[in-house]
């Protein structure tokens, strides 16, 4: 609980309810700094206000929200036919930008963390769960807008239980951790419909370790090649939401540096950056 923090003013917050194994199980967690009090439902914090939630970030809630169960069928069934390419092939490939496998244990002590930002039904858990290097202490974090997406990753955990994954309700606009929380960062799927972007990716960097990659993932047409009726209409069809999908460079915080920009197959573009420790000097405190 203590590497969460008020996504109002960032300040310490305290339980009042229950906690088993460091995860929160029922009560409020309130803040001493603003005095802001977030929620603990179904063992889930809700970090977010519902107020700020609006436009697509709502819209697409809806869909999620509605039918969770149908998210990973129709992701592993309808992208092969959209983009000419396969499921695997575009997971591998965030995955390598990661650089999982180069983690090892910090010299502070604290367990290496990763967050996922929009988790969904959890279907990156596994790809995670094989490339960490074997005995490494670990704490996979996952943030999700969506209650029903969230309960779809509850229960793939409940069939394979990894007490190293935590959960927690919140806004991609506004993510409840300290600067410098996490070792790596990424995303996938969901930038091009949030409500502001820019804001989003520089909360991404934010909460990243100076020097840790940062990943992000999204639609993208690929331009390189020619598309026909059915790919441009198929394009439209799952981006209906955003006038101009496409790979967000110039949204990047001031200071990205090793900027990677890479479109993995028809329909998907792969981004990937990090901030060097100079652009983060006035950043609060890593967490601990």
């Amino acid at each position: 609980m203590e590497r969460i923090v008020c996504p109002a003013c960032r300040g310490r917050l305290a339980l009042q309810g229950a906690a088993e194994g460091g995860r929160v199980v029922r009560g409020t967690l309130t803040c001493a700094g603003c005095g802001a009090a977030w929620p603990v439902e179904e063992g889930l914090p809700r970090l977010y206000r519902e107020a700020d939630v609006r436009g697509n970030d709502k819209l697409l809630r809806y869909f999620y929200d509605g039918l969770p169960s149908l998210h990973d069928a129709a992701v592993r069934l309808l992208l092969p036919l959209f983009q000419s390419g396969t499921e695997r092939a575009l997971r591998d490939t965030y995955m390598r930008r990661l650089d999982l496998g180069s983690l090892q244990p910090r010299e502070d002590g604290r367990p290496v963390r990763i967050l996922e930002v929009g988790i969904g039904t959890g279907a990156n858990l596994p790809l995670l769960q094989r490339e960490l290097p074997r005995g490494l202490d670990v704490e996979i974090w996952g943030l999700d807008l969506s209650r029903g997406m969230l309960g779809q990753c509850e229960k793939r955990l409940r069939k394979r239980p990894d007490p190293r994954v935590r959960l927690l309700l919140g806004d991609a606009h506004a993510l409840p951790f300290a600067d410098g929380t996490f070792d790596r960062v990424f995303h996938v799927g969901a930038l091009n419909s949030y409500r502001d972007p820019r804001r989003a990716l520089a909360e991404m960097a934010r909460v990243a370790v100076p020097g840790s990659p940062i990943v992000v993932v999204d639609e993208q047409l690929d331009r390189s090649q020619p598309q026909n009726l059915y790919h441009r209409a198929t394009f439209r069809l799952v981006t209906f939401y955003d006038p101009d999908p496409h790979c967000p460079v110039e949204l990047l915080p001031a200071g990205a540096e090793e900027v990677r920009e890479e479109q993995v197959n028809r329909m998907f573009y792969c981004l990937s950056f990090r901030m060097p420790e100079p652009a983060r000097k006035n950043a609060a405190p890593q967490a601990t």
